[in-house]
C-alpha cells in the first residue's frame, strides 16, 4: 500500500504539511508528486531535517521518520511562500495527472491524498478549473460525489461548486438518484457499513413547508426517496436542514446528503475543522484531501497545522484496505 500526495499550490502550506509530517514520522508509505528542489528549499525554510529520496515507482516508498520519497515533477518558476504565480498552475495540474495515472494503474494498492490548490490562480493562468473533484472525475471517467467527514459526522453533497442561482435547476431526479446510489454503495464498499442510514436534506427552508416555500421536495425529492426506500435503502427525508443537524437525528445516521455546498459544510466544519477530511466518492480510485485552503499567510512560517493531513492520510489508508 502506498499513498500518493500532491502538495497542491506550491506557494501555500501543502508542501509544509507533508514535510512536517515526514519529520515527525509517517507510519504508512507516502510518495510525494512534486518538485524536489522546492521541497528541499521549503524544508530549509522550516528548519526541518528531512531527507528526500527520488523514485518513479509507487512501490518503492517505505515509511520512516525524517525521510520522504518523491516522484519529481519540475516547477515552471521558483515558488515563493505566500506569493501566487500563475506560471506554476500547469505544474499543479501535472502533479494531479501523474498521481491519478498511478492510482488507475494500481487501484487496489495506491490511493491519492491531495493538498490544497488555489482555484483562482489556475483560472488566472487561462486554465478552466472548478476544483479537484471535477478535475479528477474528468481524468478517471467517474461520477464524483463530494463528501466531507469528521469524527461523528459525514456530509455528502448533491451539488458541489455551483452558483446558488443554478442549484435549483441542478436538483433533478436523475442527479439525486445517481448521487444517492453512489453514496449508499461507497459507504458499504469503502467504509464497511452494511446497511447505511442516510438523512436527506430538503432544498428549501422548512423542506418546502408543504409546498408553500417551494415544490422541489414534493415533486422531486420525496418521490425519489420513496422509490429507493422500496428497494431497501434506509433513507430519511426530505428533512429541514435547520433541524436535521441535531443530535436526535445524527446519532443514528451514517451520512447526511445536503443539496448544496453551503447547506451542509458549515455545520461539519464548525464541528470538526482541522480534523475533517474531504473524500471523493464515485471514482475508480481512492481520493481524500485536507479540509482547508492554501493558507498563503502561513506558508513557510512553521505554523501550519497538520491535523487534517493526518486525518486524510488515515482515511485513505482505511478506504484502501476496506476497513
Amino acid at each position: 500500500m502506498t499513498l500518493l500526495y500532491t502538495p497542491g499550490e506550491p506557494a501555500g502550506i501543502g508542501p509544509d504539511l507533508i514535510l512536517t509530517a515526514a519529520a515527525q514520522g509517517l507510519d504508512v508509505p507516502v510518495l510525494v508528486i512534486a518538485d524536489p528542489d522546492m521541497l528541499e528549499e521549503r524544508a530549509r525554510q522550516l528548519g526541518l531535517a528531512v531527507t528526500l529520496q527520488e523514485t518513479d515507482s509507487p512501490t518503492a516508498s517505505p515509511a520512516g521518520a525524517g525521510k520522504l520519497w518523491v516522484l519529481p515533477i519540475g516547477l515552471r518558476s521558483a515558488a515563493v511562500p505566500g506569493r501566487l504565480n500563475p506560471a506554476n498552475s500547469s505544474y499543479v495540474l501535472e502533479t494531479l495527472r501523474r498521481a491519478t495515472e498511478l492510482c488507475l494503474q494500481h487501484p487496489a494498492s495506491v490511493a491519492l491524498v491531495t493538498g490544497p490548490v488555489h482555484k483562482g490562480i489556475i483560472n488566472d493562468a487561462g486554465i478552466p478549473f472548478t476544483g479537484h473533484t471535477e478535475f479528477l472525475a474528468g481524468l478517471t471517467g467517474g461520477h464524483p460525489v463530494m463528501m466531507l467527514a469528521c469524527p461523528g459526522l459525514r456530509v455528502a453533497l448533491a451539488t458541489t461548486h455551483l452558483p446558488l442561482r443554478e442549484v435549483t435547476d441542478a436538483i433533478t431526479p436523475a442527479r439525486l438518484e445517481k448521487v444517492l446510489r453512489i453514496l449508499h454503495a461507497d459507504l458499504g464498499k469503502r467504509f464497511d457499513i452494511a446497511s447505511p442510514q442516510i438523512l436527506v436534506c430538503g432544498l428549501n427552508p422548512h423542506a418546502g413547508e408543504g409546498g408553500h416555500l417551494g415544490h422541489e421536495e414534493m415533486e422531486i425529492i420525496a418521490p425519489l426517496l420513496e422509490r429507493l426506500r422500496a428497494e431497501g435503502m434506509k433513507l430519511l427525508g426530505p428533512l429541514p436542514a435547520d433541524t436535521l443537524f441535531t443530535p436526535r437525528y445524527l446519532e443514528k445516521t451514517d451520512a447526511v446528503l445536503a443539496m448544496y455546498h453551503d447547506q451542509g459544510l458549515p455545520v461539519l466544519k464548525h464541528m470538526g475543522f482541522g480534523k475533517a477530511v474531504n473524500i471523493t466518492l464515485g471514482l475508480p480510485i481512492v481520493r481524500t484531501s485536507v479540509d482547508h485552503g492554501t493558507a498563503l499567510e502561513l506558508a513557510g512560517t512553521g505554523r501550519a497545522e497538520t491535523g487534517s493531513l493526518y486525518a486524510a492520510l488515515e482515511t485513505a489508508r482505511q478506504m484502501l484496505s476496506g476497513q
